[in-house]
């Protein structure tokens, strides 16, 4: 089947034509006559099926079917509301090569950049906006943006907007908009909450659902290698030996794990990259630009990558700490075997991480392939690495009050009023307590135990 019989624009269809693609996907064969045909609409799949295109097409159609009268002023039509920067960039990128053909202006808007070229645009007027929830609404709060005659609400990623916490955001977004209007909704899965979340914003709403719910791509082979926590970074090292691992993602479950894991690969001459919380918005821009064209063979990301990150051609996705969250697996391995690509997906689990793995295959239904490395040495001794901040301990241990035990002394011995003297004069005197900033009195003392102690709190 091709794109013509689903009812786009001419100028649409060159775009598409030009942009490579011949066939629809699934979920864009059946959303895309729906949202032409008006109301709300409600579409699960997979991810990396081309949910994007799905509601950007049709939408595109209807706004040229419909467009503003010569010489009136632009104002705001279309707001896609997305969870993560890398999202809204993927889908203004998107929309820009199938809009190419049409007089549309477009403006994103995410935090971690300056406000001053977002406000511009949206006071210049913009047909489409794609933005994070709570920068855009900070600059609702500073009225520079008018959606009084918004036509088209898209809320893309729902599900992971609800795991990010944007539900409050979302909602006092949508309080300010036209309550005519047409609401799409677009997500991975189908929970409880996100059939909630259509009964409050939706109007009876089509449900368009392809392949079974939260289930992983079946073009992504899926393996896991039981292994010591302490022998992953010796693992993954010795995997990335093969050549055949040419673009690969690695998921870290904290960002100091992403970090630890990047330094030891780039000790080891594997040319890596960075992507979590703690990096600007321009060096996540920049790593996912390195990656995309091959400068870097690795990506080590945080969960803040597993959905709006479309990289053609990852050969290998590689969870390095298993995750909690079943969605966030599926997230996570999405990002191989797009579009029909085959990839694999490689699982590091840890005897402490076995549970979570034995939830998932309870909810798909089926076990995973366990795989060993007949190369590799599971029994190998990793040498002992030193604190990295040796100085905090030894601060601590230079601050502690000599002769002080570990139990109470003379009851807790709090002060007793502002003035800080005790409540009784036979009680011995308190543990000075450090001084400056909670943060600072915890570097201090180096462990909370400790400062417990120090003080006489339980």
């Amino acid at each position: 089947m091709s794109f013509q019989p689903l009812g786009l624009d001419p100028h649409i269809l060159q775009a598409i034509q030009e942009a490579g693609y011949t066939e629809p996907t699934p979920i864009q064969s059946a959303a895309i006559p729906m949202i032409i045909a008006g109301g709300d609409v409600i579409g699960i799949a997979q991810t990396g099926t081309g949910k994007t295109a799905a509601f950007t097409l049709p939408i595109l159609t209807r706004l040229t079917a419909h467009p503003i009268p010569a010489g009136g002023r632009r104002r705001t039509r279309v707001l896609v509301l997305a969870p993560t920067r890398e999202l809204v960039a993927q889908i203004e990128e998107n929309v820009l090569a199938y809009a190419k053909h049409l007089p549309l202006k477009i403006a994103k808007v995410y935090g971690g950049v300056g406000e001053k070229p977002q406000k511009d645009a949206l006071r210049a007027g913009c047909d489409i906006v794609i933005a994070c929830p709570g920068r855009l609404l900070d600059l609702m709060g500073q009225r520079c943006a008018d959606f009084g005659q918004l036509e088209y609400l898209v809320l893309d990623e729902a599900d992971r907007m609800l795991d990010m916490g944007f539900l409050p955001d979302i909602r006092r977004i949508i309080n300010q908009l036209p309550k005519k209007r047409q609401t799409l909704m677009f997500s991975a899965t189908l929970s409880k909450e996100i059939e909630g979340l259509t009964h409050e914003f939706q109007h009876s709403p089509k449900i368009v659902q392809i392949g079974k719910r939260s289930n992983p791509a079946e073009t992504v082979t899926q393996l896991v290698y039981e292994v010591q926590k302490h022998l992953k970074l010796s693992l993954l090292s010795h995997m990335l030996e093969d050549e055949k691992l040419q673009m690969v993602l690695v998921f870290s479950r904290t960002k100091h794990g992403a970090d630890k894991i990047a330094k030891k690969l780039e000790q080891g001459g594997v040319k890596c990259a960075t992507l979590h919380a703690n990096r600007s918005q321009n060096q996540r821009l920049r790593a996912l630009d390195d990656f995309k064209t091959g400068k870097v063979r690795v990506l080590v990301a945080t969960d803040i990558a597993a959905r709006g990150i479309d990289v053609d051609g990852i050969s290998h996705v590689v969870n390095f700490d298993f995750p909690h969250i079943v969605e966030d697996y599926v997230h996570r391995i999405g990002r191989t075997g797009r579009a029909h690509a085959i990839g694999d997906a490689i699982s590091f689990v840890s005897p402490d991480e076995a549970a979570d793995l034995r939830k998932l295959e309870r909810f798909i239904n089926r076990g995973l392939v366990r795989k060993r490395d007949d190369t590799f040495n599971y029994n190998m001794t990793v040498p002992f690495v030193p604190d990295e901040r040796p100085e905090r301990r030894q601060q601590s241990q230079q601050r502690r009050p000599q002769g002080q035990g570990g139990g109470r002394q003379g009851g807790g011995g709090r002060p007793g009023g502002p003035s800080g003297e005790r409540r009784s004069s036979s009680q011995s005197a308190p543990a000075p307590r450090p001084q400056g900033t909670a943060g600072q009195r915890e570097a201090q003392a180096g462990e909370r135990g400790l400062w417990k102690r120090l003080t006489g709190r339980r």
